[in-house]
């Protein structure tokens, strides 16, 4: 009996021994990769680069104007003949940062300025509110002024005096007339909407200042800017040849 136990007792110890000395070298077995599960596969997300579009290239076109395109800016007597007017359709930037169509109605002799112009202040993202024909306001110069349009051709005359304006013969043009009031000696405007606006310089989107981008734009065609006058000033103006 004692030998039997005595047996037992180094078999179990023999087994005890072999399952220790297993389990303490991990770093002999090798490690076989899963399969290939495609159900629990994961796809790395692949960045897109969005290719940018941004805004149109500057267009514009020059055409005849029609009569019935100036039902209440062009009358008989006046200066020109609405046959020496062009129709000049145009790309402006907004106050909204986007690109509009504008149109605008001069002599037939200033169109290349005007287009040379417009372009320069779009590529400099320089912003206009708004250009409508002034016969969209009835030619009524107070209430496109009061809209802040941006208009060139009406056949009036000038303010406070006797004389065609510039606009009447289609060589003048008002931009953004809110931000770029007419402002008397006495430094007020008839504009209410307008009245932060009458000093220089001041900042403003859309505002004219002396010497700035705007004006030497114009200067470059032979146009002067209402804003250089002594007395009153009319910073919203500019006209070929001054006046």
């Amino acid at each position: 009996m004692k030998r039997t136990a005595a047996m037992a007792f180094v078999v179990l110890a023999s087994v005890s021994c072999g399952a220790q000395e297993q389990g303490a070298s991990p770093a002999t077995s090798v490690p076989v990769p899963p399969a290939s599960d495609p159900a629990h596969e994961t796809s790395r997300p692949v960045a897109v680069t969005p290719t940018p579009t941004g805004p149109p290239p500057f267009s514009a076109k020059v055409s005849r104007v029609t009569r019935d395109r100036l039902p209440y800016s062009w009358k008989a007597g006046c200066p020109v003949s609405y046959r020496d007017l062009r129709l000049v359709t145009l790309t402006y930037w907004g106050f909204d940062d986007k690109p509009h169509t504008g149109e605008l109605v001069v002599r037939k002799t200033v169109t290349d300025d005007i287009v040379t112009v417009f372009e320069k202040l779009y590529d400099q993202r320089w912003p206009i509110r708004k250009m409508k024909l002034v016969d969209a306001y009835k030619a009524d110069d107070y209430d496109s002024i009061d809209a802040d349009n941006t208009s060139a051709f009406n056949c009036r005359r000038a303010t406070g005096s006797s004389n065609w304006s510039n606009h009447a013969y289609g060589e003048a043009i008002d931009i953004n007339p809110r931000e770029n009031p007419y402002v008397t000696a006495s430094g007020n405007t008839a504009h209410q909407n307008a009245k932060k606006f009458t000093k220089r310089p001041t900042k403003g989107k859309g505002v004219i200042n002396p010497g700035d981008k705007v004006v030497k734009a114009f200067a470059r065609v032979g146009w002067e800017w209402g804003g250089y006058w002594s007395g009153t000033k009319d910073y919203q103006h500019f006209s070929k040849g001054g006046g």
